[in-house]
């Protein structure tokens, strides 16, 4: 933490999904304790987990290990699978959120692990689902627990606080400085969490930052909406979320959203946070890809950029110090300043 203070870092981001109440205290603590040695404020941000869709217990034919295009899937709420009366050569996969289920239609496509597999719904049971594989390697894939689950095509009628959202926010509102709102899809859903704060904190909780994680189709319908209620009461930033938002409305339109997201935020005089992968080989692995460093250069028009943990993480900011101190010369956020060339 002291490296990270150090560099000047403007925020650090703990994530509810993960570890417990101890840990995060202890996190905020080693936080503080470096502030105060290097001299350096930054924020504390936590993310609620919000209504996350993940893959459980994982069953496939005796002799099988991977998933290929054209197999059958079968998808169940978690502890069903032996409702699932199916043929040997399926393949059954637990989902941790019911109520997706229910709420697919036949048609609807489904991505599995970060898009890894995609499937598109055959036909409705009792007890769940049956997709049929459209997209997976040549080799196949193979089905993990605890992976991510998407329905792009389904309406998600779900609360974006969870009741662990809940629990957690009593040490949220207590301990950060911002907060990080996943699932967010709505002005309801802002409403909603505004009115959780005010129960917790009643006398200040304005001045909490509210950081916007969008990560759905139907969140960037309605960003403008969300923006208004969420930027009228407190502050507010956006974060282009383009892991989950890239699977949501697919890859071939991320750019363009992300470059839409980026205008509604300057527009509404609102911070955007360019977040998820970013110099993530880099991060990793100690040496960056061609393609990461342009992405990165990019994110000089965004006011923030969000890095992921890893082995290499002070290398990599050293790398996105500098190349936005050569970025800035050529962009201001959307505008590009015109500077006179110097490269001969």
């Amino acid at each position: 933490m002291l490296a990270l203070a150090g560099r000047g870092i403007e925020a650090v981001r703990i994530n509810c999904a993960h570890d417990s109440r101890d840990q995060w205290e202890r996190m905020i603590r080693h936080a503080r304790a470096a502030e105060k040695s290097t001299g350096h404020r930054f924020k504390i941000l936590m993310d609620l987990g919000g209504p996350k869709i993940r893959t459980g217990e994982v069953r496939l034919p005796e002799g099988t290990e991977h998933v290929k295009k054209g197999a059958l899937l079968a998808i169940v709420p978690s502890g069903a699978l032996e409702r699932v009366a199916l043929r040997d050569e399926h393949c059954s996969i637990e989902c941790t959120l019911p109520e997706a289920l229910s709420a697919a239609q036949v048609g609807d496509r489904l991505y599995v692990d970060d898009g890894k597999l995609a499937a598109k719904v055959e036909r409705k049971e009792s007890w769940g689902l049956i997709a049929r594989v459209t997209q997976a390697a040549a080799k196949g894939v193979r089905l993990k627990p605890e992976k991510g689950l998407n329905f792009p095509d389904t309406v998600l009628k779900i609360a974006a606080l969870t009741d662990k959202d809940r629990t957690d926010l009593d040490f949220v509102a207590a301990h950060a400085d911002g907060i990080g709102f996943s699932f967010v899809q709505s002005a309801v859903d802002v409403k909603m969490l505004q009115e959780a704060l005010s129960e917790r904190r009643p006398g200040d909780w304005q001045t909490l930052s509210l950081i916007l994680k969008i990560e759905t189709a139907r969140a960037v319908r309605n960003l403008p909406d969300i923006v208004v209620h969420a930027a009228g009461r407190q502050p507010t930033g956006i974060m282009i979320a383009r892991g989950d938002l890239a699977i949501e409305i697919g890859f071939a339109r991320t750019a363009e959203m992300q470059e839409e997201i980026l205008w509604i935020g300057e527009a509404a005089h609102v911070p955007v946070i360019w977040a998820t992968q970013v110099l993530e080989h880099l991060v990793k692995k100690g040496t960056p890809s061609r393609g990461e460093m342009t992405d990165a250069a990019m994110a000089a028009r965004a006011e923030c950029v969000m890095l992921n943990k890893g082995p290499y993480l002070f290398e990599a900011i050293d790398e996105l110090h500098r190349l936005l101190e050569r970025m800035e010369e050529h962009q201001h956020k959307k505008t590009p300043q015109l500077r006179r060339l110097k490269s001969w």
